[in-house]
């Protein structure tokens, strides 16, 4: 099977359509597949539900998809730093399922292995919980998760072979692997592809078998919030 395609836009060419459900990995600015956002930018597609741990910025992640109105819906854990976010939640635009970060990750992970749901004592008793059925053991009560399955997923890793396996570079291994789990289909951008046989097996983070797409690009690499301070003279 050809994983390896020449552009994001090739990746992503007959797998798009209007209304679909992508879960995206990356944490603030971090592990972001940007350049498969601006595919989809670029494409179009509308109404769409993204499963993902926050937008971005205003002006990167899918802080663009934002902006863009290409945006329906948005299972999140964190909304700061995003001002129109904020703005088309506040005004009733954008629908939001919050969901807590260690939920959202078992969603998806529990998604890509088939589970439909599960029970966590994670929002019991807050306006997380409710809507949702609750479940007593060993006298703790426990709330039902839904597993998240999602049409498409697509995710940056740092290094891939043609075969899929991933690896992903410190903090970007955060929402990329149970993201890229839960998806029909799943394309990931990567840094740099190596030969196969390169990567050590003990080290590869994701398994080809869960990656459908790979395509290498060149990525911007931005501070979410930069802190200084003024230099002391000596």
């Amino acid at each position: 099977m050809k994983k390896v395609y020449g552009s994001a836009k090739e990746a992503l060419d007959d797998v798009l359509f209007d209304g679909m459900f992508i879960a995206a990995g990356g944490f603030g600015l971090c592990g972001i597949p940007e350049l498969l956002l601006q595919a989809i930018k670029k494409a179009g597609t509308k109404d769409l539900t993204f499963a993902s741990n926050n937008a971005g910025v205003d002006d990167f992640g899918i802080g663009i998809l934002l902006q863009s109105r290409q945006v329906k819906k948005m299972l999140s854990s964190y909304v700061g730093e995003n001002a129109e976010f904020m703005r088309q939640y506040l005004s009733g635009e954008l629908e939001l399922e919050f969901n807590p970060q260690g939920t959202l990750a078992e969603r998806m992970r529990a998604g890509g292995c088939g589970i439909p749901g599960f029970y966590t004592k994670t929002g019991v008793g807050t306006v997380i919980a409710e809507g949702k059925e609750v479940k007593e053991f060993d006298g703790q009560e426990y709330i039902l998760e839904r597993g998240i399955f999602a049409d498409l997923s697509i995710v940056k890793a740092w290094k891939a072979d043609d075969t899929g396996n991933l690896v992903f570079r410190k903090t970007a291994r955060n929402f990329n692997p149970p993201a890229a789990m839960c998806g029909k289909i799943c394309v990931a951008e990567v840094e740099e592809i190596v030969p196969r046989g390169e990567l050590d097996p003990d080290s590869i983070h994701l398994p080809g078998i869960y990656v459908h797409r790979i395509v290498q690009g060149t990525h911007e690499k931005r501070i979410e919030q930069r802190t200084t301070r003024k230099r002391e003279d000596v």
